[in-house]
């Protein structure tokens, strides 16, 4: 019996405790985000334009490239095919190229030589890199009609959906894989 009343005791005290220091945290108020700030960017943000905004025709299929929320869209030829991607944009307004461009090339298990304005920035870079899992291009490279920019994947996940990349776009392996399939040399590019 004595034991039974200790428990209750015992019981009564830590509730009355617990309750006391809730009572004050339950009325505190956090001040909110300033809405000033600028908005960090992602797939989150991302906004369906229409193709019709960027390009007269579907000829060949189109891709757009949005820097602002990351992302790749992609519509067929027929309007049977529309697909979204998050992706990696380039690390800076300075390294961003936009405008009007097309697939020139496709490559699978793509090779990768540093541009002359990345081996100045990085001199450790080594010269080239061939195809397999330490490819900066991933396993699938769409090459643009602008010398050095690509549409290709990458092996290293963390860079999808942020600012990361010397001017291309990168996409997950699986993804670039599919768009591969999808996309055909001719397709009409529109990054902005």
């Amino acid at each position: 019996m004595a034991s039974d009343f200790h428990r209750r005791s015992f019981m009564t005290a830590a509730t009355a405790a617990l309750s006391a220091l809730a009572g004050p945290g339950a009325a505190q108020t956090f001040p909110l985000p300033d809405p000033q700030e600028p908005v960090r960017r992602n797939i989150s943000a991302f906004r369906t334009p229409a193709w019709q905004d960027h390009f007269e025709t579907l000829k060949n299929g189109v891709i757009l490239c949005d820097i602002n929320s990351r992302a790749v869209q992609f519509w067929s030829e027929d309007e049977a095919t529309y697909k979204v991607y998050p992706s990696s944009v380039p690390m800076s307004e300075e390294l961003t190229k936009r405008g009007y461009t097309r697939i020139i090339r496709k490559v699978e298990g793509p090779s990768w030589r540093p541009t002359p304005s990345m081996k100045k920035r990085n001199p450790e870079w080594p010269d080239y890199v061939g195809p397999g899992p330490d490819n900066p291009l991933g396993t699938h490279a769409l090459y643009l009609s602008w010398q050095y920019y690509r549409v290709h994947g990458t092996g290293d996940t963390r860079k999808i959906g942020r600012q990361s990349s010397n001017g291309c776009i990168g996409l997950y392996n699986e993804h670039i894989a599919e768009l591969f399939n999808l996309a055909k040399v001719g397709t009409q590019v529109k990054i902005f």
